[in-house]
């Protein structure tokens, strides 16, 4: 399954009331795991930005002055999340600035239209997912970053490609824990593909007789803990891959003693 974790920074809260997309970001994953495939644009949102706005994600008027307006970028964005399932903290926010741009570059261009974007994409709300997993506490990205243990120091102001990047490690702890393949180890996979092309790949054979390689059995306390970790990921994300394993017995605890 193709994910798109995105958040974006506005001039203002409402669009409603003339305030525009300053800046986009998002990160595609697929299957649970970071492609490394990344959007990110700043926004001329052809208006002034708010000072209460700037206080919260440091965009000004200066810095966006020169970036090109919605309409010059709508069809890469457009094409980069198209189909896919959007992941968005507070996604009524995102998703109805993304819609109003939308309808206004519409209404200038004609056809061919782009958007809504519920008509062309699945949308999860984390926001709302964290309320009904955390009733009552509070959820913001960064009480949820504390909660499942994610640093997130070097976020001292809003931005929405970081933001997108923290929100894809919080949407895999709240739906597993599974973590996703980070790019340092997909570069040293990709280095060390290189290093040996010519000459083969490093490995060392083992030669063993029949019986030389022990296979240590878990002990009970063991299997109890790996069949709660079964059950905390199917609660969470309505399905286990461990479930989809040929010749998986769904074991019960105890089986260190067959």
């Amino acid at each position: 399954m193709r994910q798109i974790i995105l958040d974006t920074e506005t001039t203002g809260i409402d669009p409603r009331e003339g305030h525009r997309l300053i800046e986009i970001g998002a990160v595609e994953m697929v299957n649970r795991r970071l492609t490394g495939n990344t959007y990110h644009q700043y926004i001329n949102p052809e208006r002034d930005i708010e000072a209460e706005a700037v206080d919260v994600h440091g965009i000004t008027n200066e810095k966006v002055a020169d970036e090109p307006v919605f309409a010059e970028v709508a069809d890469e964005f457009w094409a980069f999340i198209q189909g896919a399932e959007l992941v968005i903290h507070n996604a009524p926010f995102d998703v109805g600035f993304i819609d109003h741009e939308l309808k206004m570059l519409n209404q200038a261009r004609g056809e061919p239209r782009l958007g809504p974007v519920a008509e062309h994409c699945r949308i999860l709300d984390t926001l709302r997912m964290a309320r009904d997993k955390h009733p009552g506490q509070r959820n913001s990205l960064d009480a949820l970053c504390k909660r499942y243990d994610i640093d997130n120091g070097h976020r001292v102001l809003h931005g929405a490609l970081l933001d997108a990047e923290i929100l894809a490690d919080v949407y895999l702890g709240m739906t597993g824990g599974q973590t996703a393949l980070t790019l340092d180890a997909q570069q040293a996979q990709s280095e060390r593909q290189e290093t040996h092309s010519a000459e083969g790949p490093d490995l060392r054979r083992l030669s063993l007789s029949p019986g030389q390689l022990r296979v240590q059995q878990p002990q009970s306390a063991e299997w109890q803990a790996h069949h709660d970790k079964l059950a905390s990921i199917r609660d969470a994300a309505g399905q286990c891959q461990w479930d989809n394993l040929e010749g998986w017995p769904g074991a019960t605890v105890g089986e260190d003693s067959a």
